[in-house]
């Protein structure tokens, strides 16, 4: 199976991107709990221009990760796994799996609970992550698997985006909605009109997410919004899509990713904290990331391929997909960006951080371990 150039550039920047998370959040957690805690807790809450520092690495550089994501999705429609409508169906069907049966499983245990607001949380899946997991297995990893596991997190993350924009939004103001979506409108006819230029693109989305923030609906929507008004054009190498996917890819994996990662793991682990992890809503995330993340994404496949919905790729076995679910467990980055839109408690919020991260690493160890088992021959790289 091919690679296209550019998917090739996503997986590796994404690949490095999940070694540098864990060494960022494991940096986190130690100066959060060490003699410098109230300093470095201070600092991520230090007032900058009517916001936290957090909140705008939150709300404002996340847009930008978003908006790579958009792009991803946006090239995987046109000449990606998802342009050949077989193919796509597998991952779509795949991912609704991952995300409604870990939604399920929260609810199950949380409804009518303070803690039934972060159903949201078992649903997501962390594509940085998930591919450095991955890559660990070198060139034993069939190139089909690579693609269906980044298109799987991809539609994943947009589900999420979904979600958060439908359930996480603080009461709308009409008016700066109608401005950002006015603003979009906009932009989508430059793209009609073959404006191939990014300046207006560019603009257009900064405008377009300062109204979308004082809107009440989630600024970080912006960044998929705009993706899918940059155009991507017949010429690749010459499309606006293409040149700033291109540029996005080691900003977002080396900087802005880790950045979100230190700003928003500093748990403070406090003494008991353990007896936490016998609450309801940390059973519920443990339990949606561990077992409805690959039950939801191995049985909505088996049901696509049996009812001739989708077919599996030729590479792959059906032990290659269970293995993929377990990575789909390893929620981090959107889990946590839900928690924080979930939860105004501290205590609540950092019981699920604590549970995010314990059922991440359960996770990925069971899926690397598994995925070893499976693909026990290498394949040769692909051009």
């Amino acid at each position: 199976m091919k690679l296209t150039k550019l998917f090739r550039e996503f997986f590796d920047s994404e690949k490095a991107g999940g070694l540098i998370l864990i060494i960022a959040t494991a940096l986190s957690l130690i100066l959060a709990n060490s003699q410098w805690q109230g300093s470095y807790t201070e600092f991520w809450a230090t007032d900058w221009g009517g916001h936290t520092i957090t909140q705008w690495i939150n709300d404002g550089l996340m847009a930008i990760f978003f908006l790579l994501i958009g792009l991803e999705l946006e090239r995987e429609i046109y000449e990606g796994e998802l342009s050949d409508i077989r193919n796509a169906s597998l991952p779509i069907v795949a991912a609704l799996g991952g995300m409604l049966v870990p939604a399920g499983i929260f609810m199950l245990l949380n409804y009518g609970l303070p803690t039934q607001a972060g159903t949201g949380i078992p649903m997501a899946t962390d594509i940085a992550f998930a591919i450095g997991i991955l890559s660990l297995l070198g060139n034993k990893v069939p190139a089909s698997l690579k693609v269906f596991l980044t298109a799987l997190a991809v539609i994943d993350d947009l589900g999420a985006i979904v979600v958060i924009a439908i359930f996480y939004s603080a009461s709308i103001s009409l008016s700066n909605l109608l401005i950002a979506l006015g603003i979009y409108a906009v932009l989508i006819l430059l793209n009609r009109l073959k404006v191939y230029s990014l300046i207006p693109y560019i603009i257009g989305g900064i405008l377009m997410w300062y109204f979308m923030l004082n809107s009440g609906v989630h600024a970080t929507i912006t960044g998929v919004l705009l993706a899918f008004a940059i155009p991507f054009g017949k010429s690749i190498d010459k499309s606006p899509s293409y040149k700033i996917q291109h540029f996005l890819h080691k900003p977002v994996a080396f900087f802005i990713l880790p950045l979100f990662a230190v700003a928003n793991t500093g748990i403070v682990i406090k003494s008991g904290w353990q007896d936490g992890l016998l609450e309801m809503g940390s059973l519920g995330i443990i339990a949606g990331l561990v077992i409805g993340k690959p039950l939801g994404i191995s049985l909505f496949s088996y049901l696509a391929v049996k009812f001739k919905l989708s077919k599996l790729p030729t590479e792959l076995k059906w032990g290659n997909i269970i293995g993929v679910g377990f990575l789909g467990g390893i929620g981090f980055t959107m889990s946590i960006f839900i928690t924080l839109l979930a939860y105004t408690d501290m205590d609540m919020a950092n019981n699920a951080k604590i549970s995010i991260l314990i059922g991440s690493v359960v996770a990925a160890i069971i899926g690397l371990v598994w995925l070893k088992i499976m693909l026990v021959k290498p394949v040769e790289d692909e051009d």
